[in-house]
């Protein structure tokens, strides 16, 4: 499968271009930017071309992997499923339902295959943990925190305008409401409060009858994040815990890129396609607002 990258920052240069120059069963066909110097840059590192337009970049690929902010990427992901290209989304998938609910929408038109790259379901380990928690029930609570120090420490991710504005709440929500939803299920009532900086804590009834508490946040002091992810669920079963993941997130994205190709094929939808991410973004929204409404 030919696919185009369409972004150059630094996810996409750490993660997206080395994943897909590597894998064996995708050509890495080029990429594009919203800064030519940048894209000309990475295009370079791999030995691709750099296209002047998203329009040339998919006129000459199979399928587009996107590492753009989220605003940003639900624009092109949507042209992109409306001219017939499979589509490797990051998280969340949009900034607002509606350019969420756009992109499920072109999808549903075209009839392409979607996955959204949330790292912690490419790992085997945990999405092994996930379905075999799902698989069980019982669960009466879980525990879940994301904790890290993007912007306490020089992280490259910290210049990043959409993280500034949306902290924690987007950026590592997505991870934590990716493990829990398949989990226990689709979420009924939350109730969401600010903690310092960008932290965020929410409170998660369940439409399985459990509930969880989850606690988000960037702006940790860099002590505070050491083993910053945890996963933790109490029920029937007793107390069992996500493990943790122990590798590159490259692995994870290979992971995803072959989740695409065998949906591609198959045409059966992947568990973390577009509609799932809409999903997660209907959650983030609402707690969002509550937020805004000062917890009311």
């Amino acid at each position: 499968m030919r696919i185009g990258l369409l972004g150059t920052g630094p996810w996409a240069g750490f993660v997206h271009a080395p994943a897909l120059a590597a894998h064996p069963d995708v050509t890495f066909a080029g990429l594009w930017g919203r800064r030519p110097e940048a894209a000309a840059e990475l295009a370079a590192v791999h030995g691709v071309p750099a296209y002047p337009t998203v329009d040339a970049l998919l006129a000459d690929v199979d399928a587009v992997a996107i590492a753009l902010p989220p605003d940003v990427q639900a624009e092109y992901a949507a042209r992109a499923a409306q001219a017939g290209k499979h589509l490797l989304l990051d998280k969340p998938v949009a900034a607002t339902v509606d350019a969420a609910r756009a992109v499920e929408d072109a999808v549903a038109a075209s009839g392409v295959a979607t996955v959204v790259f949330f790292t912690t379901r490419f790992g085997p380990a945990q999405e092994a943990w996930i379905t075999e928690q799902a698989a069980r029930g019982g669960w009466f609570t879980a525990h879940c925190h994301w904790i890290g120090s993007v912007f306490t420490t020089d992280s490259p991710y910290a210049a990043s305008p959409w993280r500034q504005q949306k902290g924690a709440l987007w950026d590592v929500g997505p991870h934590a409401l990716s493990v829990l939803l398949p989990v226990l299920g689709e979420v009924d009532h939350l109730t969401a409060a600010p903690g310092p900086g960008d932290t965020t804590h929410l409170v998660l009834r369940h439409r399985g009858g459990a509930s969880s508490t989850v606690t988000l946040s960037l702006t940790a002091p860099p002590a505070a994040s050491a083993d910053g992810t945890a996963v933790e669920l109490r029920g029937t079963a007793g107390v069992t815990a996500l493990p943790h993941r122990d590798e590159h997130p490259t692995a994870a994205f290979a992971r995803a890129l072959d989740g695409l190709l065998a949906a591609a094929k198959s045409g059966e939808p992947h568990p973390c396609d577009v509609r799932f991410g809409r999903r997660v973004v209907e959650v983030l929204a609402a707690a969002e607002d509550q937020l805004l409404r000062g917890g009311r």
